[in-house]
């Protein structure tokens, strides 16, 4: 009886290690070249995570820088609001200086009493205008000396009525607008 079978001719030891190394070198291969892409994809999704987190840190310093930009212009819009009249008032403070001159002076005829009473008047309007933007005289006679406010020019002795560090008298009205000083008080102060 013939067989049909064929024979398989065996392989040598060699071949079979050979066969055997090359099987595991493909799997190895496979295998670390799905971790490799692995780690790409890990590292490039953390590098996209370190992206992002310094954009919204660059986004938030934006707004920030943004937000006290807006307050910085809104807080010097007051200002120029509050103090816009300072030029203003300090042009016009020799008017007011003239006006009280001339109201000092004595009149005897009738035509210079009317006259008088007009610049009376004219004084007065000035003095309300000045008032309605915030300008006001600075309180000087009798009151203690402030550098801030008052400028001394001379001194007396102090006495009884008059104690050390008092103003005696004004040689000149000053005047501030709401919290700042447009013109000091010249004053004689009692040492």
């Amino acid at each position: 009886m013939i067989s049909n079978r064929r024979e398989v001719s065996p392989l040598s030891e060699k071949e079979k290690v050979s066969e055997e190394v090359t099987e595991t070198n493909e799997v190895e291969e496979s295998t670390v070249d799905e971790s490799t892409e692995e780690t790409e994809v890990v590292s490039e999704v953390d590098e996209l995570k370190k992206q992002l987190e310094e954009t919204e840190d660059k986004f938030l310093r934006a707004r920030a820088e943004i937000a006290n930009i807006t307050n910085r212009n809104r807080n010097e819009r007051e200002l120029l609001q509050k103090y816009r009249s300072q030029d203003l008032g300090k042009k016009l403070l020799p008017v007011i200086d003239n006006l009280e001159r001339a109201m000092n002076s004595e009149v005897t005829d009738e035509q210079s009493v009317s006259l008088k009473k007009g610049v009376e008047m004219v004084l007065e309007s000035l003095r309300q205008a000045l008032k309605e933007e915030g300008i006001e005289e600075i309180p000087a006679t009798g009151v203690a000396f402030d550098p801030n406010l008052h400028q001394a020019v001379q001194t007396v002795p102090a006495s009884d009525d008059c104690p050390a560090d008092t103003i005696v008298e004004v040689l000149q009205k000053g005047y501030k607008l709401h919290d700042r000083v447009l013109r000091a008080s010249m004053v004689v102060v009692a040492q």
